[in-house]
């Protein structure tokens, strides 16, 4: 019998109509796939009966994977490694529609990797299909001015369209989480705001999140030294708190970064 490792985050997707539901959501059938963290292969076994053209999957788990090559034989190719390291624009000319019951302790490093590494223009996936512990997806979707609403809001949401498509409950997993789970869908945007380098923003929300309760004006001094010019073109109120600037105030301050260090 198959144990689930807790070192690995793994709990295994049993529910079949919500295996069933995942696998509805985007038409595969002769498209390029990736499952990320397969596990047992439940939502593996509901993929393959969508007949992709070509189907990867990702799994750290040694173990695990001796038993998905007995199960699956030459249907699929598996890539024994941790997703950290995979370059996934490497896998496929195709682009890639991304499954994944992604484990929870590094489910964040995992979403924000494949962020900061897009192309400024080309994407190598047409969509992401992920599952998140309910708290983080919260964070992920949230709208400006609410107490979810932070650095990982502003990311994923720069060059991508979020949606939500479940919540599900813990039942549907074995073994049982403590916590219940999200279903999410990421799109490329076809317009977004132009910043050169990725990890600008990263920077300027964690300068300002860094106290997300305090007014702004301690990080934006430390990185633009008060500088008056910058505050009244993007119309900045220092006494506000981060967490009540909008996404676009974000793109813009990182903008400014990038031309004040160029």
């Amino acid at each position: 019998m198959i144990k689930a490792k807790k070192s690995l985050g793994q709990n295994f997707l049993i529910d079949k109509k919500i295996l069933e539901k995942i696998t509805s959501i985007e038409n595969i059938q002769d498209k390029t796939v990736l499952e990320v963290g397969p596990g047992t292969g439940n939502l593996t076994s509901c993929i393959l009966k969508k007949k992709p053209r070509k189907f990867f999957i990702v799994e750290k788990d040694s173990n695990l994977v001796i038993n998905l090559q007995k199960k699956f034989h030459k249907n699929l190719k598996i890539i024994n490694d941790d997703i950290l390291n995979v370059n996934e624009k490497n896998l496929s000319t195709h682009k890639l529609i991304v499954f994944g019951n992604l484990p929870y302790n590094i489910s964040t490093e995992i979403l924000c990797k494949w962020i900061l590494n897009l192309d400024k223009e080309k994407f190598w996936f047409e969509s992401l299909i992920l599952m998140f512990q309910k708290e983080v997806a919260d964070r992920i979707i949230a709208d400006v001015n609410t107490s979810n609403y932070g650095r990982l809001s502003i990311l994923a949401k720069w060059k991508l369209n979020i949606s939500k498509i479940c919540d599900i409950n813990r039942s549907s997993f074995w073994p049982k989480p403590k916590i219940e789970s999200t279903l999410l869908i990421f799109k490329p945007k076809k317009k977004f705001f132009k910043i050169n380098k990725a990890t600008n923003i990263e920077l300027i929300t964690r300068y300002f999140f860094n106290h997300r309760r305090k007014m702004i004006k301690k990080p934006f001094n430390q990185l633009f030294n008060g500088n008056d010019e910058i505050k009244r073109k993007l119309r900045l109120n220092l006494d506000l708190r981060p967490q009540n600037l909008n996404l676009d105030t974000y793109y813009n301050l990182a903008k400014e970064y990038e031309n004040l260090t160029s």
